[in-house]
């Protein structure tokens, strides 16, 4: 058996949610603090991938990077190719699983008591020191559950990425997409086989979000 899908999409998933994870940080963050009509544009904007079908996000990114596009032009006289690639599974993985990770940052930003900022302000503390000392301790378990949740989207991926970077074994191959060609070509034990190892991680990645959640619940308990 072939491991190559299993090491490639947990490499994928790893990056992307790496990327996720102060993107969505920076973005919750700062749009928490805009006026309420901003707020409201930049929400639909940020969303948006979360409701689209991931084919139709696959197919703006494809007009984005595409090597006959302008950008994808560019890029590719510094080496960067997104197309067909498995780095080019990276950004649709992260474009899918950005929304997870801002809802949910943005959800424990807006819960965070502000008067533990104006105190810290009083006390001469920095805007930095108030953000990692203060603010983001307070808000870690909605955070760590966030990247839990983005690292599962961009693990089970499928649309964007199979629009984007497609299927070549050894190459781009992934579990989700290393499934549907097992299917499509009737090997269903195949297929069968990695549903279960996929079904497998999930499994202890929405384990590891209920353990999170119960944390939150006893620590915010009176």
């Amino acid at each position: 058996m072939d491991w190559y899908p299993l090491w490639n999409s947990l490499r994928i998933a790893a990056i992307s949610s790496v990327i996720v994870f102060f993107a969505g940080i920076a973005a919750a963050y700062y749009v928490a603090r805009l006026p309420r009509a901003l707020k409201g544009l930049l929400d639909v904007v940020l969303t948006l991938p979360l409701v689209l079908p991931p084919t139709v996000c696959g197919y703006f990114l494809l007009l984005l990077f595409g090597n006959r596009r302008p950008l994808g032009i560019f890029l590719a006289q510094f080496g960067f190719k997104f197309v067909m690639t498995w780095y080019g599974g990276v950004l649709a993985a992260a474009v899918v699983a950005f929304p997870l990770m801002y809802r949910t940052a943005r959800g424990a930003f807006e819960s965070f008591d502000g008067t533990l900022a104006y105190a810290g302000k009083t006390l001469g503390l920095s805007n930095s020191y108030i953000f990692w000392r203060i603010r983001m301790p307070v808000c870690r378990q909605g955070i760590l559950a966030g990247a839990v949740l983005a690292f599962a989207r961009a693990l089970g991926e499928y649309g964007a990425t199979s629009m984007l970077v497609g299927y070549t074994p050894g190459k781009t191959a992934t579990i989700s997409t290393t499934v549907y060609q097992l299917w499509r070509t009737n090997d269903e034990s195949g297929a069968f086989r990695w549903v279960m190892v996929n079904l497998t991680i999930s499994a202890v990645v929405l384990l590891a979000v209920n353990l999170l959640e119960r944390r939150n619940r006893r620590g915010t308990a009176p």
